[in-house]
């Protein structure tokens, strides 16, 4: 059985939590809840069919072997400095931005296995993307455990540390681009005459069926792009106006600029 705790129980912990225990079976699962407001535990612990216990951030540790940190970056490093008079070995993954393996090591007192990593808002509704980074003691197993946690609720990437900058410009960043994608494909359906709704719903929708046609058939996005375009037809058209406008360079850029912001934010 997993013993798994959870520190800070807000949205994104909660998600995570709940997608582990539809992946294990709740007879799989054992669960600690800490969080500063009671009713944050109270709610999460009431969308859980898992055994749960609930107690202070010491209490929740003592009872796991693995440990979500999900609170503030601004409050973690007291967070960390008082669990590290906690004795045994334990795995700590945070899921706190700008917060490096270094620090977090050093905080849990030099001993703990850490893993730092960068999910993503989508991991609420069971569609995350995430990518995380091992610390100088998490093991091979450590890593596989994690991969799992975090891909009960989408896809989990292993990537260096230095390259979690570049993750958080990509997928972390990248909802807020796809809703803008979403929202300009919506607003040109009603400018060509389609009712609001129709327009919003048939843009999202697209967007979430390309997206699986990339990940279910493996095939590039540019070999996908080419089964639609025909030659003179209404799909070139649209695609030479996106390029004339810059769109992939306006993407581009944008993981250019959230990335470098990214580092500033952690510098």
């Amino acid at each position: 059985m997993l013993k798994l705790g959870l520190i800070g129980c807000g949205k994104m912990g909660g998600a995570l939590l709940r997608g582990v225990e539809k992946a294990l079976g709740e007879n799989e699962l054992s669960v600690a809840l800490s969080d500063v407001v009671p009713a944050a535990v109270e709610a999460l612990q009431k969308s859980l069919s898992c055994a749960t216990l609930t107690g202070t951030p010491g209490e929740a540790t003592l009872a796991s072997d693995v440990i979500l940190l999900a609170v503030k970056p601004g409050d973690m490093k007291g967070l960390c400095e008082g669990l590290s008079k906690l004795e045994g070995s334990r795995l700590f993954i945070s899921i706190a931005a700008g917060i490096s393996i270094a620090d977090l090591e050093t905080w849990l007192g030099g001993q703990q296995r850490v893993i730092r990593c960068m999910p993503n808002t989508p991991a609420l509704v069971a569609t995350g993307a995430a990518a995380f980074a091992r610390g100088s003691k998490a093991t091979p197993e450590d890593a596989a455990l994690t991969a799992k946690i975090l891909g009960s609720v989408g896809t989990a990437d292993e990537v260096s540390e230095k390259l979690l900058d570049a993750v958080t410009g990509l997928s972390g960043s990248g909802p807020a681009y796809v809703y803008t994608v979403i929202e300009a494909l919506a607003d040109g359906g009603v400018l060509m005459g389609l009712p609001r709704a129709a327009a919003l719903r048939l843009a999202a929708q697209t967007v979430a069926g390309a997206a699986k046609m990339v990940l279910e058939t493996g095939k590039h996005p540019a070999a996908l792009r080419d089964e639609v375009t025909s030659p003179g037809g209404t799909t070139i058209a649209g695609l030479e106006q996106l390029e004339a406008h810059g769109l992939r360079h306006a993407l581009m850029q944008a993981v250019r600029k959230a990335t470098e912001r990214s580092k500033d934010l952690g510098a």
